[in-house]
């Protein structure tokens, strides 16, 4: 049997991933999943697109500065001043990589570019060499390579591998491809490009008709030997390939696709569940690999053959993916050295101060609940994360008062600096409505709400509750995530941190 050959997998949840309604990070945010993806083994990371606003040039600076152990990538259209600000933004790593992109399929070429074929491989090859010139680590993607004639993709790829690309993407740019369609397209450039030998080539697809994983792999069969993928599949419109879902797919089936990765396969859920929290972007239970009920069995004839060989029905152990086997509970006794083990395992990187911080809130709640979970402990740790928002709005104090065929009475004091406003609201429908038009009423912002969630950290009466929103603002989605034994205290926090993050943004442009 030969060696198994080596996959790169290419992580763009803070490029693409990112780019998903509601799923904006701020910058500490992207620094923190940027580590996590290096402890989760990803080959690159691709960090943003550096042209797109200076939030983006900064992410991408910041994490080609400070972040060690993988390829960092900046994205960028063939145009100079693209190319240019992906090299200012990346040129600190040790490991830079531009990755350029243009379109190349007849009905981009013809209604969004305007441009002959000629002028299609003209412009690419000037844009790999501008970026060749920087560094020598070059990706190029010509984008909507799925709907691409299979002659001009050809040729597009040998010329840009001689102008100096070292990876060719094949993107599946609108998830229109099928995997035989994938499969011919690879095996095509392999077997027909003269230099393909000279560069690896990738591939990227989306999941607009529920393919993206499968496409992914096709290629992989076809000799592809870079997957692009993010965590949860986040990304535009029904987003990405899956990175836990093509990784355990490659690894379960070993013998079908003979590949192998540098992927920490125990690392997929703690990786996961981070991005949630940043995100507010809950996956489904039924998730594969990483959803709660991934390894449940309900079934009698399952749970009958898992009690006599768990492999009749599991093909993978949930902890070999990071499922934790016991969820270890603490209490108003356990010490430092407990919680830092316990967040350690649970897939959270925290400096000494976030930990110091995370050990007076987990104090404070052990006071109130006897029993701290897993569950908590996460909601704890989250809370600090989100918590390097500037907090611009502070809650001081809070009167809710709710009752059958009354209308809702919400008091609130808000502080800014060394200012104090209190404003009431009566004519909410509902106290959470009722608590939206205080906070607006006070920080002279107009909130509407698009999403709301609410749910348990952990089981039982006196669990921590997980408030999520979603407000709109001039235009822009915004998150807000708040934790609290009370829940309307909880979703109070979760309106002020979408607050904060508001200005935030406000404070950056008048700034920039």
């Amino acid at each position: 049997m030969s060696e198994p050959r080596p996959i790169r997998i290419f992580d763009t949840t803070l490029r693409d991933g990112e780019q998903s309604p509601g799923c904006s990070m701020n910058l500490a945010e992207k620094l923190e999943m940027a580590g996590a993806l290096v402890d989760l083994g990803v080959d690159v990371i691709e960090a943003g697109f550096p042209i797109a606003s200076p939030g983006d040039f900064e992410a991408v600076r910041e994490i080609a500065s400070n972040v060690r152990g993988a390829t960092i990538c900046g994205l960028a259209r063939c145009a100079d001043a693209d190319i240019d600000r992906a090299w200012e933004a990346l040129k600190h790593s040790p490991a830079p990589r531009i990755h350029v992109f243009l379109a190349t399929s007849a009905i981009h070429r013809e209604f969004k570019l305007k441009m002959t074929r000629d002028e299609i491989i003209a412009r690419a090859v000037a844009g790999v060499g501008r970026a060749a010139s920087y560094c020598d680590d070059i990706e190029f993607s010509p984008e909507d390579a799925a709907r691409t004639e299979l002659d001009f993709l050809c040729e597009v790829v040998e010329k840009v591998i001689a102008a100096g690309a070292t990876t060719v993407n094949i993107p599946d740019t609108v998830g229109y491809a099928t995997p035989e369609q994938m499969f011919r397209v690879i095996d095509t450039l392999r077997n027909r490009v003269p230099n393909i030998d000279r560069a690896v080539i990738s591939v990227h697809c989306h999941d607009d008709l529920g393919m993206a994983v499968a496409n992914s792999l096709a290629a992989v069969r076809a000799g592809a030997g870079q997957i692009e993928c993010t965590i949860n599949g986040i990304g535009e419109r029904a987003g990405n390939c899956s990175l836990e879902e093509v990784v355990m797919a490659m690894r379960v089936r070993r013998d079908h696709y003979g590949c192998t990765d540098r992927i920490v396969s125990e690392r997929l859920v703690p990786t996961s569940r981070l991005l949630t929290s940043i995100t507010g972007m809950q996956v489904q239970r039924n998730k594969a690999i990483v959803g709660r009920n991934a390894f449940a069995h309900e079934a009698g004839i399952h749970q009958d053959g898992m009690l006599k060989e768990r492999s009749t029905y599991e093909i993978m152990r949930p902890e070999d993916v990071g499922f934790a086997k016991t969820d270890l509970v603490l209490g108003k006794h356990s010490g430092r050295a407990a919680l830092a083990d316990r967040a350690k395992q649970l897939g959270y990187r925290l400096t000494g101060e976030q930990l110091q911080i995370v050990f007076e809130e987990f104090k404070r709640l052990a006071d109130k609940k006897k029993s701290v979970y897993d569950g908590d402990i996460r909601a704890l740790i989250d809370a600090q994360i989100r918590g390097s928002v500037p907090a611009i709005w502070t809650l001081v104090s809070f009167r809710v008062v709710a009752e059958t065929n009354q209308p809702p009475q919400v008091r609130l004091t808000l502080r800014r600096g060394d200012h104090e406003v209190t404003e009431e609201a009566q004519d909410g429908d509902g106290p959470i409505d009722a608590a939206f038009l205080a906070t607006e009423r006070a920080t002279g912002m107009t909130l509407p709400c698009r999403e709301f969630q609410v749910r348990a950290a952990t089981l039982g009466h006196d669990a921590q509750g997980e408030v999520s929103v979603v407000v709109e603002h001039q235009g822009r989605l915004v998150r807000g995530h708040g934790v609290s034994t009370d829940t309307v205290e909880a979703t109070i926090m979760a309106i002020l941190d979408s607050v904060n993050r508001i200005a935030e943004e406000d404070v950056a442009a008048k700034e920039s």
